[in-house]
């Protein structure tokens, strides 16, 4: 499959105001690439945009749960960058709590933000990206969509199916100009579970424990997971792990697909905890 060149193009990234987006702006910019910039943080956004310099950047205001937000959103885009041939969706939300603990509107939101944000953006990209000699659309999933852990019921859920959605959409496309990618990145220092969601039944210092020893098990940097996730939009790759934990998850689940929860257990039993008190 021929690689993409994406310098000279437009690369549409969401959740483009922070983490990894972030991070994977600044680095296509510096490579010439042109840039439409999605996020629902309209100052944050602004600010990354007024670094990157030497290309086209425009930024979209748009929250992803709104569907006719987001195809106008694609519209104007399509208007302003008449060679768009990368999408890499980046925009998500972490929750914490067990399924006592949370509602079902929690939940909902989630995977509204999660999957329904990413699936709406990239169908109301896909004629644009078809009109490109060759192009590539990269879906951030995470390792946990690789293995389920207790406590984040409808994070899993939700990159699990963007797992399935990404493939087959891979599928549908086959033998046309658009390939499909999933990203499943583990451990990087976005700062996701610090400013993510929790259910509203946990005690917040308890919600904060469980966050901080979670993002304690974080090692890899954001430009690293950046420099990754470009390297496989340009080889147009189906599937790509990001950080040491993500390959051996990988390799774990499929030793042992029924019992890896047993290896997992004991090094997430701090963040997975959201019931015990605070002594």
């Amino acid at each position: 499959m021929k690689h993409l060149h994406l310098a000279g193009s437009t690369t549409v990234i969401t959740g483009a105001a922070s983490g990894m987006g972030a991070a994977i702006a600044r680095l296509l910019a510096a490579e010439g690439a042109h840039l439409a910039l999605l996020d629902h943080n309209a100052t944050a956004l602004t600010e990354i945009a007024a670094e990157l310099t030497g290309t086209t950047v425009t930024t979209h205001v748009v929250d992803l749960r709104d569907d006719d937000a987001v195809f106008a959103t694609a519209a104007e885009i399509t208007a302003a960058h008449p060679r768009i041939n990368a999408l890499i969706t980046c925009a998500g939300s972490s929750m914490l709590g067990n399924l006592d603990q949370l509602t079902m509107e929690e939940m909902r939101w989630l995977t509204d933000v999660n999957l329904w944000g990413t699936v709406s953006i990239t169908k109301a990209l896909l004629p644009a990206l078809r009109n490109a000699p060759a192009a590539h659309i990269t879906h951030l999933a995470s390792v946990y969509a690789l293995a389920s852990p207790a406590g984040r019921i409808p994070y899993a859920m939700s990159k699990f199916a963007v797992r399935a959605f990404s493939e087959a959409l891979r599928h549908e496309l086959e033998g046309s100009s658009v390939s499909v990618g999933a990203v499943y990145p583990a451990g990087v220092r976005t700062g996701i579970i610090l400013h993510g969601r929790y259910a509203a039944a946990i005690d917040p210092a308890v919600a904060a424990r469980a966050a901080e020893a979670q993002a304690a098990m974080y090692h890899t940097e954001p430009a690293d997971a950046a420099a990754r996730i470009v390297q496989a939009t340009k080889r147009r790759r189906p599937r790509t792990m990001v950080g040491r934990e993500a390959r051996l998850i990988d390799v774990l689940v499929r030793v042992a697909p029924s019992a890896y929860w047993r290896v997992m257990r004991g090094p997430l039993r701090e963040a997975i905890d959201t019931t015990t008190p605070i002594s």
